[in-house]
């Protein structure tokens, strides 16, 4: 199921317009409305903010599992003829190409699927701080997989 459908769904049950959800979020309305139809996503803090208004759990919106491996995936290869084996290997390069500070970041969030207020905690780092680390780091994977940008 789709995130926006789930949230278009707990609203309705809950008689609240977009605009009530939005006010609870501190969000625009508009983007509810672009969650809702699927052009935007929120992120997984915030899924869980809405899941919390719900009393519903976040991986009932969107798995977090999913979430993050959907982050990751728009850095490798399409599966055109790609092999999970062929993954594997172009991944374990990667990570052998970063300094050892990057690849812990990437293994954190990729392999332990770690939230980023987490992987902030346990490296003395701010949030954003560590948000900008790992979208370098993703815009090398992509150039590193010779994927266009």
């Amino acid at each position: 199921m789709e995130a926006g459908t789930e949230i278009a769904r707990l609203r309705k049950a809950h008689d609240w317009t977009q605009e009530a959800l939005a006010d609870r979020l501190f969000v625009s309305k508009d983007l509810v409305s672009k969650w809702e139809t699927g052009k935007r996503r929120p992120d997984y803090g915030t899924v869980e903010r809405i899941a919390d208004l719900f009393g519903v759990p976040a991986d009932s919106i969107l798995g977090k599992e999913q979430f993050v491996l959907d982050e990751l995936s728009c850095c490798l290869p399409d599966g055109d003829g790609t092999t999970e084996d062929g993954l594997t290997a172009l991944l374990e390069r990667f990570l052998r190409s970063l300094p050892r500070a990057d690849a812990e970041l990437f293994a954190l969030r990729y392999y332990f699927l770690e939230s980023y207020p987490a992987i902030a905690e346990k490296k003395g780092m701010g949030e954003n701080h560590v948000r900008s680390r790992l979208s370098k780091i993703r815009k090398k994977l992509i150039r590193f997989a010779g994927r266009k940008e």
